[in-house]
C-alpha cells in the first residue's frame, strides 16, 4: 500500500473541501485572474479570497505570477477542472436518484 499517495490524496481533497476554494478554481478555469478580479466575481472581501488562495497555493493547486504589483493566479493542472466536472456529475446523479425516490414515495402515498 502506498501511504504517501493516500496522504497526498487526502491532503488534496482537504484543500478542495471549502466552497470558496471550489468557486475560485471554477473562476480560474475560465482564465487567469488576480485577487481583485476574483473578489469582484465572487462578491467576497479580499482577505477571505487571499486566505483561500493561500491554501490552494500551499497544496500546489494554483500558482501566482507577478505582474507588476499584482499577482495573477492560474491553475497548476487543468485536470483539476475535469475532477470538478466529475464531482458535479456525481452530484447530479445523486440528485436524480433522490428525486426518483421522492417520486416513488409520493406515488405510493397516492395509492
Amino acid at each position: 500500500m502506498n501511504t504517501d499517495l493516500q496522504q497526498f490524496k487526502a491532503d488534496f481533497f482537504k484543500a478542495l473541501s471549502h466552497p470558496l476554494r471550489i468557486r475560485i478554481l471554477e473562476l480560474l478555469a475560465e482564465g487567469d485572474k488576480n485577487v481583485n478580479e476574483l473578489q469582484t466575481a465572487i462578491g467576497s472581501e479580499g482577505s477571505s479570497v487571499s486566505q483561500q488562495l493561500s491554501v490552494l497555493r500551499s497544496k500546489n493547486i494554483v500558482y501566482g505570477t507577478k505582474d507588476g504589483n499584482r499577482v495573477v493566479y492560474s491553475l497548476r493542472d487543468p485536470m483539476i477542472m475535469d475532477l470538478l466536472t466529475i464531482a458535479r456529475q456525481i452530484f447530479n446523479n445523486h440528485l436524480i436518484d433522490t428525486m426518483s425516490m421522492l417520486d416513488q414515495l409520493s406515488e405510493g402515498e397516492k395509492k
